[in-house]
């Protein structure tokens, strides 16, 4: 049986094929508003599915996430030297992604009717500087039942980060609350399986009701947007992280290269970060010369947090669905984009394709329609390879830099916790 990947990719091929063939029949044809209409039932009711797990399980991953933190209570300097690393390659990823989105503006110039309804409740106000800072922060802070409710998830990520930290600094008094959410945080990825199970025909229904409204400028945008998204993981692979790792350690690429190659290119066949971890180790290890101490610490947990490919693509790719709508997303907005794409990449789990959940929540930060995923899907696991391979480069970095920040003693701190 073909797996989950390849059956969302011929979903996608047959979508695009039969959507083709439906968008040559004549407009009154029986046939034609029959397969449209099912094809927008079975569309929303997958897109219903996402939107329904969303919000509990962003909660649940990021409460556990940072409760989780208590493990290493005792490394000091070690993790705040990873942590600070983290978000500054985090925040240089979604930097140049946005910087490329404004100037070549991919998927500009479209008008999607598979948005129309999104465009209606969209609103496009324009905020000064102190509008966005006072709205922003205002928005942080609410009710969470009222955060819930209406799907906030800015509030609903502050409360769970603050959740979080109460446990961790309640410790053991607090566990049993801290073992129940990690049971549910294992019952709520069990039922996006299911919804995965889901995907392809999703994907078929919506790809069929896309191509049947639209013409062929669309796949003009969508390639655009691979080449842009490819280029600019590129150079923040080639560029940006080798920098950082010049600057920080004196370290050449081609040094770098050699000794991380294996867990680079196993991250380019697999698309998991997580499964490349072991690789990863020890290619910091026995290659680089990381010590034990860091490595053990920096790369598993970068294996989950330090997503630099994965926010880079999500950042670009909310931009590029703001253009197929045609709206120009303020500086406030993309300020939004930009904390959103950042904690989203934190929570996705390293496997092949775990951003399309968190993809919907950077899309609905800023009211950008779910169903762009339609368009995302077929494409992200092509892009999934170099996104997962800079994930894993800006990792080993990550270990090397730490390691040479951190003097013998701290690392002895780590190495105890």
């Amino acid at each position: 049986m073909p797996s989950l990947n390849q059956q969302i990719l011929i979903a996608a091929c047959l979508g695009l094929l039969i959507g083709w063939l439906v968008g040559a029949m004549p407009e009154e044809a029986t046939a034609r508003s029959s397969v449209l209409y099912a094809s927008t039932l079975v569309g929303s009711v997958f897109i219903g599915l996402l939107k329904m797990i969303l919000v509990p399980l962003i909660f649940t991953s990021i409460v556990v996430g940072v409760a989780n933190l208590q493990a290493h209570h005792q490394v000091h300097r070690v993790w705040i030297t990873t942590l600070v690393y983290f978000v500054a390659t985090l925040s240089l990823a979604m930097l140049v992604a946005l910087i490329a989105a404004n100037i070549f503006k991919p998927g500009a110039g479209l008008s999607l009717t598979l948005f129309e309804d999104a465009m209606t409740s969209f609103e496009a106000r324009q905020l000064t500087l102190p509008e966005f800072f006072q709205h922003f922060f205002a928005n942080l802070f609410q009710n969470p039942f009222t955060a819930f409710a209406n799907n906030s998830i800015l509030s609903i990520v502050v409360f769970a980060i603050v959740l979080g930290i109460a446990l961790v600094a309640g410790g053991a008094r607090y566990g049993n609350i801290l073992a129940v959410l990690q049971e549910f945080l294992e019952l709520l990825m069990r039922i996006v399986g299911w919804i995965m199970r889901l995907a392809p025909l999703g994907i078929l229904a919506l790809l069929i009701r896309m191509v049947a409204e639209q013409d062929v400028s669309l796949l003009t945008a969508v390639l655009g947007f691979i080449v842009l998204v490819f280029a600019t993981t590129l150079f923040h692979g080639i560029v940006v992280l080798p920098g950082i790792l010049w600057v920080v350690a004196r370290k050449s690429p081609l040094w770098f290269w050699r000794g991380s190659r294996e867990a680079i290119i196993t991250a380019f066949a697999t698309s998991s970060s997580a499964a490349t971890l072991p690789i990863s180790m020890r290619c910091a290890q026995d290659n680089l010369q990381v010590r034990p101490g860091v490595a053990g610490f920096v790369l598993p947990l970068g294996a989950t947090m330090n997503m630099d490919g994965t926010a880079l693509y999500e950042a670009a790719a909310a931009l590029f669905v703001a253009n197929l709508m045609g709206i120009e997303l303020s500086f406030a907005q993309q300020m939004v984009v930009f904390f959103t794409a950042m904690v989203a990449s934190t929570g996705a789990p390293g496997i092949p394709s775990a951003g399309m959940v968190t993809m919907v929540m950077v899309l609905q930060a800023v009211g950008l329609p779910a169903e762009a995923i339609a368009i995302l899907l077929p494409i992200d696991r092509l892009l999934d390879t170099v996104r997962t391979a800079v994930n894993v480069e800006g990792d080993i970095v990550g270990s090397v830099v730490v390691h040479t920040l951190i003097d013998e003693s701290e690392v002895a701190v780590a190495t105890r916790a």
